[in-house]
């Protein structure tokens, strides 16, 4: 039987035992079942009165959205702007405008620490329950929150859908339908694709990182840059555990190197999307399949969360040796071998993309190694099971704060939300030497200070 149709047809043998693909495979069809809503979606969204939307999520539930929002079509007037805040930075929170502000709170398991902060905030600021929503799982503490504070809606998502194949369900739609997408089209056209075609890329990307070509550079129009994001933590989480997987390199341009393997990601417009989500899904299940790993569960990422809930039970943090932004060149010389990644870990502000952009390719270009780049903790739900579980090839950069960050308060919480990014920074330091990974922590405010020479 043809992978394809095996793949179709659900079957779990695909992938070794034990594996948790049977409750983990709704999203093959799930795009059928949002068609079938989306009149009903659409509507709803064009009753929303404010052009404000906040998605306040983590990982999988706002990488996707994350994509959408930065690729948005003409749409409804006057025009939603979507803004995804999926970090604790204070700065970053701090500045948001939130008047005329409506909030997704979005959460596959309804309990995520990050999620949960950032909604005690807002809400203590506009505690008005008809500008709220909460999409989630069935039966989770989020449900149960958004239903006692009264929200205008809950959206409940199926629960056969982890959070980094969940772009074609409510999470991805909801936010698709508030900023103006053809969510009846978007999801009818994620289906015009050839699914053989689809496992055959699947194949050769297993193939070839089973033959140490296992840096995936995932070339996308600059236009649609932000779509690196999402394919970035589909394939880093998804592939890199056991110490095998594929690292994902995502760029606007080819980047050659004999342990590279490239996919062109052709889109065109918006609309495009759908049918490239659903394609590299298809491949990375089927990547799984040749590395003989369960591409559905996520062993590592646990790692990181515990170790920052055991630094914030003990307060306050304990030090880690933090070095000058000058070092990072003689670091990587001393300690890079062949074939190694370069991973920088930008635990500051958003609003600095061109600048680790920057710093990424200055990287790359000084040492030839495939460089990767995100913010934290934001990576920490998506590629970071891949520096944990993958090959130990990582060469992990942490940039923290040089100077203190401003004290912005969790309601409910005996610490802010610097605290909470400074604990996370410090427990995925933690959990990276743990396996033995080559860790550099340095200490800038801004990236456009760090020059590479």
């Amino acid at each position: 039987m043809k992978l394809s149709q095996r793949l179709l047809e659900k079957d779990s043998s695909l992938w070794p035992e034990p594996n948790v693909s049977q409750n983990r495979l709704g999203w093959l069809e799930v795009a059928n079942l949002m068609k079938q809503k989306s009149s009903e979606l659409t509507s709803w969204a064009k009753d929303i009165p404010y052009n404000n939307i906040f998605l306040l999520g983590m990982g999988g539930s706002s990488l996707g959205p994350e994509v959408l929002a930065s690729c948005a079509p003409a749409g409804f007037e006057p025009k939603k702007k979507l803004t995804v805040i999926d970090t604790t930075d204070p700065q970053t929170i701090q500045d948001q405008d939130i008047e005329d502000g409506f909030f997704i709170v979005s959460s596959k398991s309804g309990s995520t620490l990050e999620v949960h902060c950032l909604f005690s905030y807002f809400w203590e600021k506009v505690p008005d329950p008809s500008r709220y929503i909460a999409i989630t799982d069935p039966g989770t503490p989020l449900e149960k929150l958004a239903r006692e504070k009264g929200f205008s809606a809950v959206f409940i998502n199926p629960s056969d859908i982890g959070g980094r194949y969940s772009v074609l369900s409510y999470f991805g739609l909801v936010p698709a339908a508030l900023i103006g997408y053809n969510i009846e089209k978007f999801c009818s056209d994620s289906y015009e694709i050839d699914i053989d075609q689809a496992v055959e890329l699947g194949v050769s990307m297993g193939q070839a990182a089973k033959q140490g070509k296992n840096k995936i550079n995932i070339v996308v129009p600059p236009k649609f840059k932000s779509f690196g994001l999402w394919a970035e933590q589909l394939i880093a989480e998804s592939t890199g555990k056991h110490e095998r997987g594929c690292v994902p390199v995502p760029s606007t341009e080819l980047e050659p190197g004999n342990d590279r393997f490239s996919i062109k990601i052709d889109i065109d417009s918006p609309e495009q999307l759908s049918k490239q989500f659903y394609r590299l899904e298809i491949a990375v299940a089927i990547a799984g399949h040749v590395l003989e790993i369960d591409p559905f569960d996520e062993p590592n990422v646990a790692e990181s969360k515990q170790n920052t809930a055991k630094a914030l039970e003990s307060l306050p943090l304990g030090e880690i040796p933090t070095s000058p932004p000058s070092s990072i060149v003689g670091w990587l010389k001393e300690n890079a071998k062949e074939n190694d990644y370069i991973s920088i870990q930008a635990y500051l502000p958003f609003g600095q993309d061109d600048e680790l952009e920057n710093l990424r390719k200055s990287l790359a270009n000084k040492t030839s190694l495939a460089s990767t780049a995100g913010y934290g903790p934001r990576f920490l739900h998506s590629t970071g099971q891949l520096h944990k579980g993958g090959p130990n090839e990582i060469l992990a950069i942490q940039i923290v704060r040089s100077s203190s960050a401003p004290v912005v308060e969790i309601p409910g919480k005996n610490y802010d939300f610097g605290t909470l990014q400074a604990a996370q920074a410090y427990g995925d330091y933690q959990s990276l030497k743990a396996h033995h990974r080559r860790v550099l922590r340095v200490a800038s405010d801004e990236l456009s200070s760090i020059i590479i020479e």
